[in-house]
């Protein structure tokens, strides 16, 4: 069956939205849900995790997943004030949770340290969002989860906030408390879906654009 839709033009949020409703209605069922051997190593100490939001997490998720020593990133939810959100709750900007990323890392490969500036060098850090996603659902925050964490984001945002965005940046730095995993349609959104409108607009470039800044990162 073909159905023939009309988008509506420069709407990139719409268009964005539009594409999941279509998704969820007509490819829900024949979605494979992402295994979880990662989160198994995590428990034993084998990899660890680390929790980033910079805009939309189809963007986010693609961006670590290409980088040597990631061995899983999950879209999700974290930084808010409700249990359990969902996308068209946290879209709606008052569960206080913003689109979140879960990183698994091999850290004998790549470093927390690291995992950090990929975030600063893949987004604008002076905006709450990124573009076309702005608002409290699509701002930059940090997570960390120990004192070390909270040391390394904070020596990356004092000096990137001196030398190169003059004082301009917005990111939020907090203590990690819960995540809470997207709905299975959302997992590796991008790498199933290439041809969608927005990730061909928005998050293909931005990867690209990451691979371009960091080829020395890649696997």
């Amino acid at each position: 069956m073909i159905i023939s839709v009309v988008i509506p033009k420069n709407n990139f949020r719409r268009m964005k939205q539009f594409a999941i409703s279509m998704i969820s209605v007509m490819l829900f069922v024949s979605l494979s849900v992402k295994s979880q051997p990662y989160i198994d190593k995590a428990k034993e100490g084998k990899i660890e995790v680390a929790y980033f939001a910079s805009g939309c997490f189809w963007c986010v998720e693609a961006i670590y997943e290409s980088v040597n020593g990631v061995e899983e990133a999950v879209s999700g939810y974290a930084g808010g004030h409700t249990k359990n959100p969902t996308y068209k709750s946290t879209g709606s900007g008052t569960t206080g949770h913003a689109e979140t990323v879960a990183v698994y890392y091999d850290p004998s490969i790549v470093s927390f340290s690291t995992l950090v500036e990929v975030y600063y060098g893949s987004q604008n850090p002076t905006t709450k969002g990124q573009h076309p996603d702005y608002g409290s659902p699509y701002r930059s925050i940090i997570f960390y989860q120990n004192k070390e964490e909270e040391a390394i984001v904070k020596h990356w945002f004092d000096t990137l906030n001196e030398n190169v965005y003059e004082g301009k940046m917005v990111t939020e730095i907090k203590n990690f408390e819960v995540f809470y995993k997207a709905e299975d349609y959302h997992q590796d959104f991008e790498k199933r879906n290439p041809n969608q409108s927005y990730v061909k607009a928005v998050s293909i470039p931005r990867l690209n654009r990451f691979k371009k800044k960091f080829p020395e990162l890649l696997k």
